[in-house]
């Protein structure tokens, strides 16, 4: 019976079995030095015969994003770590049936948690990092051993209250602490993304050039949707030499470069444009010729063509002042919307003359409009502050959060209502993206679903937040989103709304495994018997279930249930998704009672059985009874 890994996915070599499917000749395997264990390796030599002169190193000149702890970082967003998530019910909201999750802790860590769970599923990433003001804390991503040493010590290492570093300007590794944050965790948000998913980034003027630099290094350039400048209604700092800061922009990219934004709803008047119909639909007409700036033949000289009236005339780009216009389209592209029904004649009188013009139809197709990238007429920053101190008394908790309107504007341009998408935040803050997903619910009727991580940082003594009870700011994103769910449970809403307002609270921990389970060859020959069990003993069975669905890569807000069956306590995950007992004492009639149910999967604890007998005849029963069923251990 295997034994599930109980750690998160090893990215390098998942990278180097990419290779090995491209070129198999230059993957081979070599002993790991610290565990002993076979691994996967490139045949770099062989790797450079294969791509022959297009390997570029050493001096060649290339154009790329270079920084002191580049390499580091990378390390580190490949390295597996063995960690687990720990559900705690007393913090969470509908735990059992909510499908939404709040994860406490490291957001790198927790990226790599998520992974196998939520690899390609997620539509939306919003994300509002450190500005990097020199005012701000960053993640002290500690990476200087090698992949197995990295496994071993995350193992050890707690919630690590400690990883938040300040980052002050007379840092000689400002900028590049600042880089080697965000590129770790990009690359592995990259991965999370669906093939029709976005990421949204807010950031000021200090950062944007790098943030774009690497965006485009991480998602490509044609994943770069385009950068939105944000009016914030308030001057942040002093400004810069005269010139004061106003705005703060929104970095957008996509997974793929085939995907486009939803567009925003329109108005009433807007829809009103689109006063015409055929068999097609609503449509309103705009005239062929280009009109604006950049409107005269020069401009575009292939644009100036001949086209065929009704009449068999043929018409010109001519402005009305006379001189020599162009069309805004070419000759191909004419033809083409010639074919499609896209083009419409209308006889036009001027000047006691009667004549043909010609007009672009445009349909009314979801009823969205394209996004501009300036955003001047949503919430500012003292709005946002007001709606967050009015869910707490008038008390300001928290320091620049971002407004609620802000993202559900991102929401609507990003998601689909009724899809199930999935929305994450990795910097989570005060939790406006998650009071954003249930407003927007509330609102149409939406069944999205939010996922936030937050590290328990420290608020600081003397602070209006210390004052109000909390102590960190994972506390204070918490009980944002309680306070905001009732309020939008008890505000009118969407009558096709299912009304989800909770969490499951997950908490970052070391595994739930003792040392020898991750490092065997350390155990002295006296210690065994005290290792014979492998779960440490402060676990719970909901603890060793949820290390269990990472190990799976199975959702995890799926329904829950503990039925009692034969005397021991055996949990379903969606009914059947999942079946796990982690008694001791289990007999082969229980086995085959839970084989009966033909589950996808099984778990059993690897020292539960009554006998050895039973433990090597389980997957002997789920062979005849339940052939399908994937049968595990830990």
């Amino acid at each position: 019976m295997d034994k599930l890994k109980m750690h998160s996915p090893d990215l390098s070599q998942d990278n180097i079995a990419k290779i090995r499917d491209l070129f198999p000749g230059c993957v081979t395997e070599a002993r790991d030095e610290v565990t002993g264990q076979l691994r996967l390796a490139v045949d770099f030599d062989q790797l450079r015969q294969e791509l022959s002169e297009n390997v570029v190193e050493g001096p060649h000149e290339r154009y790329h994003l270079n920084w002191p702890g580049k390499r580091e970082a990378l390390l580190a967003a490949n390295a597996p770590i063995a960690k687990t998530l720990r559900p705690i019910r007393d913090e969470s909201v509908d735990f059992d049936s909510t499908k939404n999750l709040f994860v406490e802790g490291d957001n790198l860590e927790a990226l790599k948690l998520l992974l196998e769970n939520y690899l390609g599923l997620v539509k939306l990433i919003y994300i509002d990092p450190p500005y990097n003001t020199g005012n701000d804390f960053v993640y002290d991503d500690d990476f200087e051993d090698d992949f197995s040493s990295y496994l071993v010590r995350s193992a050890q290492l707690g919630l690590g209250r400690e990883r938040m570093v300040a980052n002050p300007e007379s840092n000689g590794r400002f900028h590049s602490d600042w880089l080697s944050m965000m590129y770790s965790r990009l690359r592995i948000a990259r991965s999370l993304l669906s093939d029709t998913g976005f990421i949204f980034i807010s950031i000021d003027v200090l950062e944007l050039a790098n943030l774009v630099a690497i965006g485009k290094e991480v998602f490509g350039n044609d994943c770069c949707i385009g950068v939105i400048s944000r009016a914030t209604g308030t001057r942040m700092g002093s400004g810069s030499r005269g010139v004061a800061r106003e705005l703060d922009y929104i970095v957008v990219f996509s997974k793929t470069s085939e995907s486009n934004l939803l567009g925003l709803p329109m108005s009433e008047q807007e829809m009103a444009l689109y006063d015409q119909q055929d068999e097609k639909g609503r449509y309103l007409t705009r005239s062929l010729r280009r009109t604006g700036g950049e409107n005269r033949r020069e401009d575009r000289p292939t644009m100036f063509f001949a086209v065929q009236d009704p009449d068999g005339g043929d018409v010109y780009p001519i402005a009305p002042e006379g001189y020599e216009s162009r069309w805004v389209c070419s000759k191909d592209t004419y033809k083409k919307l010639v074919r499609e029904g896209m083009i419409e004649w209308k006889k036009v009188t001027r000047g006691g003359e009667s004549r043909w013009q010609v007009y672009q139809k445009h349909y009314l197709k979801s009823g969205r409009k394209e996004v501009s990238d300036l955003w001047n007429d949503v919430a500012g920053n003292k709005k946002a502050t007001k709606e967050l101190s009015g869910l707490f008394g008038k008390v300001k908790v928290f320091d620049h959060p971002k407004p609620v309107d802000l993202l559900r504007r991102i929401i609507q341009i990003g998601t689909n209502a009724n899809t199930g998408d999935i929305v994450l935040d990795f910097f989570a803050g005060s939790g406006t993206t998650g009071a954003a997903v249930l407003t927007q619910n509330a609102e149409d009727g939406g069944n999205r679903r939010f996922i936030l991580v937050q590290f328990p940082e420290d608020v600081g003594d003397g602070t209006e937040a210390r004052k109000s009870g909390f102590s960190n700011i994972a506390e204070i994103t918490k009980e944002r989103l309680r306070r905001s769910g009732r309020a939008i449970a008890s505000a009118p809403h969407h009558e096709g709304w299912g009304g989800d307002i909770g969490f499951r609270t997950l908490e970052i921990d070391v595994s739930n495994m003792q040392d020898v389970y991750h490092r065997p060859d350390q155990i002295d020959q006296k210690d065994l018997l005290a290792a014979v069990d492998s779960i440490k003993p402060d676990r719970t069975a909901e603890d060793l279930l949820f290390q269990v669905l990472l190990d799976w890569g199975v959702d995890l807000t799926l329904p829950i249930r503990c039925e009692t069956v034969q005397g021991k306590s055996v949990f379903f995950v969606d009914e059947n998704a999942l079946v796990a007992c982690f008694e001791l004492g289990v007999t082969e009639e229980l086995v085959k009672e839970l084989a009966g149910r033909e589950p996808l999967r099984v778990v059993f604890r690897d020292n539960g059985f009554v006998s050895d007998a039973v433990k090597i005849n389980v997957e002997q029963v789920f062979r005849q009874v339940s052939p399908a069923t994937d049968v595990k251990s830990i």
